[in-house]
């Protein structure tokens, strides 16, 4: 197939902001997890798909299979869906309070 680019799991990107390794970020309706650290317009690779451990709202308790959302000011994946994006779904039980919780991203932010 000649017009196939490569899968889409890991996109390589300028950094739009200063990235850290393992931190998660939103750009633009896309969200995924920065696989190294790079300064602003270094070569980024963002993973959008797979699991990760991410940091949650720490007084929210979680199901398995339960819708997670990204707050962009808090940085952090919460369940509330008002004024955050979608990011995927959670894939352990995630305690009150705790502060990681075990995501799937699905690729986009909705």
């Amino acid at each position: 197939m000649k017009n196939y680019v490569y899968s889409g799991e890991k996109i390589d990107l300028p950094a739009p902001v200063t990235a850290v390794s393992g931190a998660a970020m939103l750009i633009g309706a896309m969200f995924g997890v920065c696989q190294n650290a790079a300064a602003v317009g270094e070569d980024l690779v963002l993973i959008t798909q797979g699991a990760f451990d991410l940091p949650k709202l720490a007084a929210q308790a979680w199901t398995v299979g339960q819708k997670v959302y990204w707050d962009d000011t808090a940085k952090l994946v919460t369940s509330v869906a008002t004024g955050n994006s979608l990011i995927g779904v959670a894939i352990e039980i995630a305690a009150n309070p705790s502060d990681i919780g075990r995501v799937r991203l699905n690729g986009i932010s909705v």
